[in-house]
């Protein structure tokens, strides 16, 4: 998704009058901005006849429309599908993410539309328009670093911000160049209390280390590397003492006190999760 791909799924159907029936699904509908922007196109075929699709480069069109009706400037082109097959009374699930390809750089209400050419029915389909939310996020933290063994030397800025999300509060990693004019990824990394206080250090590899509040007794633990992706999720819980991060004289971040809880959604998963140190550079 974080590319901007289009991930093709097949499955069954559920029984609709139409000939064809296209929508665009949203699993949320509030974003932070420059977050990916995922949502699923499906497509339900009742034709009788089996449609290929993604034939031709434009096939399936999107458009953006901020609240005043305008058009979203593009600022780059989807990759195009495979062709495929879909079978009468079959679904197919087309998912994208629109952030890379759309100027949704301001805060707004926006909302999003779908063209799909087929034909073998000789037909060009809309999809009903489904809204979305861009925010801005109140900004916690922020610290440039540079970027482990680049010639010549790169310099990114890492910061944490938070934004209300269906009035529960999120804590946002955004990597961006020390300019901000460049945004390189938003990622979620969890809930947040109100009255929570984000701890966050770089280790002597780069690595952002963050935990926080997201429970009476529970705080999360990220890590996440140079490049933008949460390589360790923990759950650490209050016991007498409270966990928090201590950086070690060798250059290390790790966390001190409480005790951790071994979870699912645990990074690395649970069978391999068995510390919180990161792996010294040699």
């Amino acid at each position: 998704m974080r590319n901007g791909y289009l991930v093709l799924a097949l499955c069954a159907s559920l029984v609709s009058a139409a000939e064809v029936n296209v929508e665009i699904v949203f699993d949320q509908e509030q974003f932070l901005r420059s977050e990916s922007l995922p949502l699923r196109l499906r497509i339900r075929n009742f034709s009788g006849q089996t449609l290929k699709l993604g034939t031709s480069s434009d096939w399936l069109t999107f458009t953006v429309q901020g609240r005043d009706g305008v058009s979203m400037v593009r600022t780059g082109e989807m990759p195009p599908t495979q062709p495929f097959s879909l079978e009468s009374s079959k679904t197919a699930s087309l998912s994208a993410d629109l952030m890379p390809y759309f100027k949704l750089s301001e805060p707004g209400h926006y909302s999003v539309t779908a063209r799909v050419r087929i034909p073998e029915i000789e037909k060009e389909l809309t999809t009903a328009p489904r809204t979305f939310d861009i925010v801005s996020g109140t900004k916690l933290w922020e610290r440039e670093f540079g970027v482990p063994g680049t010639q010549p030397p790169i310099v990114r800025k890492f910061a944490l911000q938070q934004a209300t999300f269906l009035k529960q509060l999120r804590l946002y990693v955004r990597l961006t160049d020390p300019n901000e004019s460049r945004v390189f990824r938003v990622l979620p990394i969890g809930a947040l209390l109100s009255f929570s206080t984000p701890e966050a250090a770089l280790d002597q590899s780069s690595h952002l280390h963050v935990i926080f509040q997201n429970g009476a007794q529970s705080f999360l633990y990220s890590v996440v590397a140079p490049d933008g992706e949460q390589i360790i999720r923990q759950t650490w819980d209050q016991t007498n003492t409270r966990p928090r991060l201590l950086a070690e004289s060798d250059g290390r971040v790790v966390v001190r006190g409480g005790a951790r809880r071994i979870l699912l959604s645990d990074l690395p998963p649970p069978l391999v999760a068995n510390t919180n140190d990161m792996v010294r550079s040699k």
